[in-house]
């Protein structure tokens, strides 16, 4: 990096503000992100914070960092969303698929790491699960227990906040009192009639009998709560404290403020030095949301079968679409909005193209190194992307000039501006050119033939045969025909 850069600042939810970046191991760098649940797939607002942070593993990497990104997968669903009647989501959607847990576990971890190769984010360097790491979990309950910030009651055991709070700041990540929490009562809350103080939560719940997924512990069977696996795989793979803990922005609280808590309480020190929130998308400036029907699946965008869109859209024009705004910032998704995305992206690619084809000059009459400096200054600035997108299409107009022979590169300088393309466009915000040989809407289109043949096989398993025939039917239409087998289903394009 030459003088003229900046240097980086991460925006820190912890502080509220910029901070610059200094790591706690240089060059080594601790990156976690919490990952999917897997009871479902994963929709767009998911796969936008995902590559949020592979954006983050990509630009330290390119910073000369050496990054351990770990991204756990959570493949037991207890304490979310159906916590009061103790149902896990995993074991519900196994009953209505007439599948074993493990089985739904299995089809959508695959399913995620599908759609994220869809949209080219790099795989994590450790990806932990959940239920791999229920003896670590034990432990740590094991040390909040020691610690005396947990009791027991009835085989579960609870985080006793308003004890932990005496000594330390429960809230400071979110903002929340906890005494502005007390419109919520003891009944709708999960384990309200058990638990002391009604902002406890569970560390570990005893299982009901008729709970499959379930392990024996100090305390009877049960199962871990749901923000004490974050805490158990984070610190085991990156340390007690390590630099960068990202997520969405509707973890902040209560599951990232619990995080801390539980690390605090179990080892006395705080985990995490910079907290990274995403923030969400919504559609048509209302919350994506499966209850609003407005929720899209990465199937529907590329195919374009969701009602609320025109036409189908590419991975690669939806995650330029997501790199024209800013991680904290909401991204409203609109055919209007993907229309000009995909405009923008089409008009990158063909000036890299242009800028492969151009012939050096003895001279130069551009400042390349300007935009070197505009591109790293941005990104710099707590992964400015659009802020950066805008600088590479200021390159765009640069490349051009030179093409129509209003300009000249001489050949260092052409050089440095093609290794600054591949950097910025490939390498960093992990854009693809959809039309090159080796990376083909042919290959593509069989990507996302896999993922609809297997939709439609999962409809005929479950005998909905009307929503199986609609998608034969849907696809004949785009001369797209399916062949049926005993053994499995094919497809071809027909002209």
């Amino acid at each position: 990096m030459d003088n003229t850069t900046s240097p980086l600042y991460i925006y820190n939810s912890l502080s509220g503000k910029k901070e610059a970046f200094k790591p706690l191991n240089p060059p080594f760098v601790g990156l976690y992100t919490c990952g999917p649940t897997v009871y479902s797939d994963v929709h767009l607002g998911n796969v936008r914070t995902f590559l949020t942070f592979d954006v983050v593993f990509r630009y330290l990497s390119y910073l000369g960092y050496k990054v351990r990104y770990v991204r756990n997968i959570t493949d037991v669903g207890h304490l979310l969303g159906d916590a009061a009647e103790g149902e896990d989501r995993i074991e519900k959607r196994a009953k209505l698929e007439k599948l074993e847990p493990m089985e739904i576990v299995q089809k959508y971890t695959n399913g995620f790491h599908d759609t994220i190769a869809a949209f080219n984010l790099i795989p994590p360097s450790i990806e932990p699960t959940a239920t791999g790491h229920i003896v670590e979990q034990i432990e740590m309950v094991q040390r909040i227990l020691d610690n005396g910030y947990a009791y027991i009651v009835n085989g579960s055991v609870y985080f006793d906040v308003k004890k932990y709070a005496e000594q330390h700041k429960y809230g400071e990540l979110s903002g929340r009192k906890i005494e502005e929490q007390l419109e919520q009562t003891r009944e709708n809350l999960e384990g309200g009639d058990e638990k002391r103080f009604f902002a406890d939560f569970a560390i570990w719940k005893k299982a009901s009998p008729e709970t499959i997924m379930k392990w024996n512990s100090p305390w009877g069977e049960g199962v871990p709560g749901w923000h004490l696996e974050c805490s158990v795989m984070s610190t085991k793979y990156l340390g007690k404290e390590f630099d960068i803990h990202g997520g969405g922005m509707d973890l902040k609280f209560p599951h990232h403020e619990c995080e801390i808590a539980q690390s605090v309480g179990a080892d006395g020190v705080n985990p995490v030095k910079y907290w990274m929130h995403g923030n969400m998308l919504t559609v048509n400036g209302t919350k994506m949301s499966k209850s609003l029907d407005n929720s899209f699946l990465p199937h529907e965008l590329i195919s374009g079968s969701h009602p609320l869109l025109d036409k189908g859209y590419s991975a690669m024009t939806t995650r330029f679409f997501f790199l024209q705004a800013n991680y904290r910032s909401t991204v409203d998704f609109s055919n209007e909005a993907l229309l000009a995305a995909e405009k923008g992206y089409k008009r990158l690619m063909a000036a890299i193209k242009t800028l492969d084809n151009i012939r050096a000059s003895d001279s130069s009459s551009v400042d390349v190194n300007k935009l070197i400096g505009d591109c790293r200054n941005s990104m710099n600035d707590d992964f400015n992307t659009p802020v950066t997108i805008a600088h590479l299409f200021d390159g765009v107009k640069m490349i051009n000039s030179v093409a129509d022979g209003k300009n000249t590169l001489n050949q260092p300088d052409l050089d440095r501006l093609r290794t600054h393309y591949q950097d910025f466009v490939f390498d960093i915000l992990g854009l693809k050119d959809e039309d090159d040989a080796g990376e083909s809407n042919v290959t593509l289109l069989d990507d996302v033939m896999h993922i609809v043949l297997d939709l439609r096989n999962q409809s005929k398993q479950n005998k909905d045969w009307a929503t199986a025939d609609f998608i034969r039917d849907e696809l004949k239409k785009l001369h797209i025909s399916i062949k049926d087998s005993k053994e499995s289903s094919t497809w071809e394009y027909e002209d």
